[in-house]
């Protein structure tokens, strides 16, 4: 992530939380943690989670996450729903110096508070988390240390690590039986292949001299990354461990999600402000759809009928509806919105 020139950072530890109630709203009418969903946008600029409500597109809450400057850039969610968890990264974007983070905050979305964090006891710069449905287990890309770190999340306790063997792994996708793992090397331009039962590295697939994001296809034999040196997804074969193929983009891409269907791949452009759509049948961008300033992630609502897409420099996430292709609502969330999850 680029920081925009000007942008002062002061660390100072304190931990706020604060209620945005709106006219005509009540906050008791979503609750997180039971049957109504809730989008959470972790807002690097405010270092804040904003708790959306889909339904109305409208930011109900904001949680501070405590330090001014030293911020957050993704979240996850537990299995019930109910709890949060968002790693400090620092005060930087990866591979750029500064403040070095070591913890990982644990939020209560039912009271909106934090309630605990997980201390990696150094600085790591723990950037992305995920949970596998499979195994429960959390986990949590672990860039200085070259790994990813394994969480019991119902006990918040570190319970293992998995080398990746490479400088800034910054991003993870789990295959959907949990065993393999795949982590975009930001500044090397690779791509780490993780046994996450055995954990340990099983292949580092050369890419690009920059990627960035990282994906993984509805029936798990595709894995998507974009190319920061050229205009171009890669696109990689999960059973032979290589570069399948490459598809020209209409500009640097950066977060990808595919369609549950498995027929479409979405990637967000920032310098074009747009989001493509690539066929996943021809391997190529069949559509673009515009996009406020510089969208960064793309989350697909459970029902795999609109995606969301944070806009980084606009503070807004947009939603799209998947049978119209276009923007169907702007949510306004914070100043520089990133990571994306859902709560049920």
């Amino acid at each position: 992530m680029t920081w925009p020139m000007g942008y002062i950072f002061q660390p100072m530890r304190k931990l706020v939380f604060q209620n945005l109630l709106l006219p005509g709203l009540c906050l008791g009418l979503i609750p997180v943690g039971g049957s109504a969903q809730t989008l959470l946008v972790v807002n690097q600029g405010d270092t804040t989670l904003s708790i959306v409500d889909p339904v109305s597109a409208r930011q109900v809450a904001t949680i501070a996450e405590g330090t001014a400057g030293v911020h957050g850039h993704e979240v996850a969610v537990s299995a019930d729903g109910r709890t949060a968890f968002v790693p400090i990264y620092g005060s930087s974007g990866v591979g750029k110096p500064g403040i070095d983070g070591h913890e990982m905050l644990v939020i209560d979305l039912p009271t909106r508070k934090i309630v605990g964090d997980i201390d990696f006891g150094h600085g790591v710069r723990p950037h992305f988390p995920l949970l596998d449905p499979v195994t429960g287990l959390l986990y949590v890309t672990t860039e200085l240390d070259k790994t990813v770190t394994v969480i019991d999340p119902r006990t918040s306790k570190i319970v293992g690590a998995v080398a990746t063997g490479q400088e800034q792994s910054h991003m993870l996708a789990l295959s959907h039986d949990g065993r393999r793992g795949y982590t975009a090397n930001v500044g090397p331009g690779t791509i780490s292949v993780l046994d996450m039962v055995g954990r340990k590295t099983v292949a580092i697939i050369p890419v690009s001299g920059e990627v960035q994001r990282i994906s993984i296809s509805s029936d798990g034999k595709l894995v998507f990354t974009a190319d920061q040196t050229k205009p171009q997804l890669a696109v990689i074969d999960t059973a032979t461990n290589r570069v399948k193929t490459r598809v020209a983009l209409p500009g640097l891409g950066y977060g990808t999600a595919p369609t549950p269907d498995g027929r479409w791949l979405l990637v967000a452009i920032p310098s074009a402000n747009q989001v493509a759509v690539v066929d996943l049948r021809s391997m190529q961008v069949v559509r673009r759809i515009e996009v406020p300033s510089s969208p960064q992630e793309i989350l697909l609502r459970p029902d795999g009928k609109i995606a969301y897409v944070s806009c980084n420099a606009s503070g807004q996430v947009a939603a799209i509806d998947l049978a119209q292709w276009s923007v169907q609502k702007l949510i306004v969330a914070g100043k520089y919105a990133d990571g994306l999850a859902w709560a049920k």
